[in-house]
């Protein structure tokens, strides 16, 4: 019953997340703290299924022309290796939660604020200066694969800030980032826990796998073609805050 409960909140999140072009990584790694997973293993479930949603998501933002490497590569040039590394640090269950909650509540009021934009953003008419896109990248990567998330939630408010595009193109831009960042992160996790009995636990959660598949599937062709942004926006926003509250709540408990 719990681990069905916890499929159908996956499925829920990853249809949302995936509507506006994000993995839901970090909701899918608080929920499962909640629902009482070992937290050495939950990076590596939430990143797998990030890997799962975002893979569709760049797939159809691909075929829809809405994805530009010329001016995505300087994202992800330190990104890569810096979620690599994140993923492959050790630290505390208190500081992960914390670092966790933290990340959920700021994304999810930025996101809720972004819901108001409209969706003619206009396209920025000088483009950053490389270092400064790629040291943006890799500030997010890191944290990301610290986490176990892919870092879109943070990387979108900020191109949102410079103009970077259209809705549907920092969906897409933020889609591929979170994607590579993800894959990263995970082999720096999957270094991190290498001889340890650690994976088998993971075996556990397979039901989460088909139930983000449907979920990314529907959000993302909700997002692509049908339903308004906006409501996507502040729906997931919502679906954010409320689930960093109650992770915020766990942590108190852990430092009281």
């Amino acid at each position: 019953m719990k681990i069905t409960l916890l499929a159908i909140c996956f499925w829920l999140t990853a249809g949302l997340y995936a509507s506006i072009g994000f993995g839901g990584g970090s909701t899918y790694t608080a929920l499962l703290i909640l629902f009482g997973a070992d937290y050495r293993v939950i990076p590596l479930i939430a990143l797998c299924c990030n890997i799962l949603v975002v893979s569709g998501n760049s797939l159809r933002y691909h075929h829809a022309n809405l994805i530009d490497w010329g001016r995505i590569w300087p994202l992800l040039i330190i990104s890569i290796p810096a979620a690599w590394l994140g993923g492959r640090l050790v630290i505390s269950e208190m500081v992960f939660i914390g670092l966790l909650w933290a990340a959920l509540f700021i994304a999810g009021t930025k996101l809720w604020h972004d819901s108001r934009r409209q969706n003619n953003t206009a396209l920025i008419t000088k483009p950053l200066p490389l270092p400064i896109t790629a040291l943006i990248g890799g500030g997010i990567g890191f944290y990301a694969g610290l986490v176990g998330i892919g870092g879109g939630i943070f990387l979108a408010p900020i191109l949102y800030m410079v103009k970077w595009g259209h809705a549907k193109t920092i969906a897409a831009t933020c889609s591929l980032f979170i994607l590579f960042n993800s894959a990263s992160g995970l082999l720096g996790q999957y270094n991190k826990l290498a001889g340890s009995d650690i994976f088998t636990s993971a075996l556990n959660y397979w039901p989460v796998i088909p139930a983000i598949l449907i979920g990314g599937f529907i959000g993302n062709h909700m997002g692509v073609y049908r339903a308004p942004d906006i409501w996507l926006k502040r729906a997931t926003a919502v679906l954010i805050i409320f689930v960093a509250i109650r992770l915020m709540i766990r942590w108190l408990g852990l430092i009281s």
